[in-house]
């Protein structure tokens, strides 16, 4: 169990201390917990699950063995958040690799190959999610007064004006009742938030799915000796070819090791067996990840995940709100862990947060609708990147494309496209994709002109690598599957 954890939750506070209570230890409950710690006396994180006491992974995150990257506009939140932590330098001491969004890729766009420039753009850091979470974890109760507690949260207490605690169960099922001046909902993918405001006397919250029906099939390897600095490399889907979506991803992660994630919509999915994997990895649109990992040493079987629907509350919008009481993270939405979203959002979320609180303390009248609302504005933006895309899927659940998607679609195509040879287009499609900036940076009269413009090289014919990489490549390779394939170099 993590450092500064108990048993107990219903342990009482000193008189006239504030208390927040933060519903789940995950990323986003973490990254809550760190915001509220500067303004107020007392933070308790309730998380029913034991915490493991290392990077190691964690039965409550479906999606926790399968490919996560960090995006540069998240991990600034998280720096916000966690000042003086050092996170991004932590993450790279313990083996995270950071990827150049400029330099540092092979990636082929359903618009093409990607080029890689001299100007390297934004980074994104690259490992487990399981070293992710332990990071801040440790970060942040090294770092504060936050204190973890085993227990299952039942519901909330208070009404539909003020929520004023959450109610709870110790591991020995005992409830207990925890006062609590603020109640942050960061439970995840499987809070009962819609429930626990309804016994409130809140109902009428929107609820929007869009599932595409994606399985993420993912394997660990042994990083081949001389591939240590070998490109990440990812094949993405297809949304545009009136097929299931198919897409495949190597990935540096710490230990020596490479993740390797397929993923594949209704329809498409990819198997669970090592020889059907190695197959489906071959068969995408580039060989190219199939190659790779044809002469690596696989460290672990075939992990299979379905959790990753799009999953919309819409909470800014509800008619009333109470007092005392946000939600944040994946209580909030949840997105296809393809377009990798979901933890710069709830860092987004957790740093909206603390500034909302630096600027007019806890007890400020209205300060959780000003959260809530607040917060919606990255949900907005990732839900509008996922769902944008995941319409186009035959078999998608929930959404067909409409005359808005059809035109925001044949823009983002363009941007593609245009981006593949122009490093202005490129670099505006970085900004938005890192988090850095909104979807606004796109409607900028620079970018407009580039993508009326489009690409200014030629496309390429095939992954842009250099002699050595390619040597790398052709030595991994036992399928033959790149006889006569291009030898490019770095483009730029």
């Amino acid at each position: 169990m993590s450092r500064r954890a108990s048993s107990d939750p219903g342990a009482p506070r000193a008189l006239g201390a504030r208390r927040a209570v933060v519903v789940g230890a995950g990323l986003a409950g973490l990254l809550a917990a760190a915001a509220l710690s500067t303004a107020v006396d007392e933070v308790v994180v309730l998380d029913r699950d034991e915490l493991p006491d290392g990077p190691e992974h964690r039965k409550g995150l479906p999606q926790g063995r399968h490919a996560h990257l960090l995006m540069a506009g998240g991990l600034a939140a998280m720096e916000e958040v966690v000042p003086g932590a050092g996170l991004r330098e932590r993450l790279l001491a313990a083996g995270a690799r950071e990827v150049s969004l400029g330099s540092g890729m092979l990636a082929l766009s359903p618009e093409g190959w990607f080029r890689r420039w001299r100007h390297d753009g934004p980074s994104m850091l690259s490992c487990t999610r399981a070293l992710l979470d332990w990071t801040v974890r440790d970060a942040v109760l090294a770092r504060t007064g936050v204190e973890v507690r085993r227990a299952r949260a039942l519901g909330l207490l208070g009404d539909g004006e003020r929520v004023r605690g959450v109610r709870a169960a110790a591991p020995d099922g005992e409830e207990t009742e925890l006062a609590a001046d603020l109640v942050v909902d960061a439970s995840g993918r499987g809070s009962r938030i819609d429930v626990w405001l309804e016994e409130l006397g809140i109902t009428g919250v929107r609820t929007r799915t869009v599932d595409s029906g994606l399985v993420n099939a993912t394997r660990v390897y042994r990083t081949p000796a001389g591939t240590e600095r070998f490109p990440l490399t990812v094949v993405q889907a297809d949304p545009y070819g009136s097929a299931p979506g198919r897409s495949g991803m190597v990935m540096p992660i710490e230990g020596g090791r490479w993740m390797v994630s397929l993923a594949g919509t209704r329809g498409g999915e990819p198997p669970a067996d090592p020889a059907g994997f190695l197959a489906y990895a071959l068969a995408l649109p580039s060989p190219v990840v199939g190659r790779l990992i044809s002469g690596a040493e696989p460290l672990t079987g075939v992990h299979i995940s379905r959790s990753t629907s799009n999953v919309r509350r819409y909470l800014e919008k509800a008619g009333r709100w109470p007092e005392g009481f946000v939600a944040l993270g994946d209580a909030v939405a949840t997105f296809n862990p393809a377009y990798g979203q979901g933890m710069s959002v709830a860092a987004l979320g957790a740093r909206l947060l603390g500034e909302e609180l630096r600027r007019t303390g806890p007890a400020a009248p209205g300060l959780a609708r000003r959260v809530q609302r607040g917060a919606a504005r990255s949900v907005d933006a990732a839900w509008a990147a996922a769902v944008g895309q995941d319409v186009w899927y035959p078999g998608t659940r929930g959404a067909r494309p409409g005359p808005a998607d059809r035109l925001v679609t044949a823009f983002s195509r363009r941007l593609t496209r245009a981006a593949t040879g122009s490093y202005r287009a490129a670099a505006a499609l970085w900004d938005v994709t890192s988090m850095n900036t909104g979807p606004e940076r796109l409607l900028r009269p620079g970018t407009l002109l580039d993508v009326a413009c489009g690409a200014l090289l030629p496309p390429l014919s095939g992954p842009p690598l250099t002699a050595a990489e390619r040597a790398v490549l052709d030595d991994l390779d036992r399928t033959g599957a790149g006889a006569g394939d291009p030898a490019l170099r770095v483009g730029g």
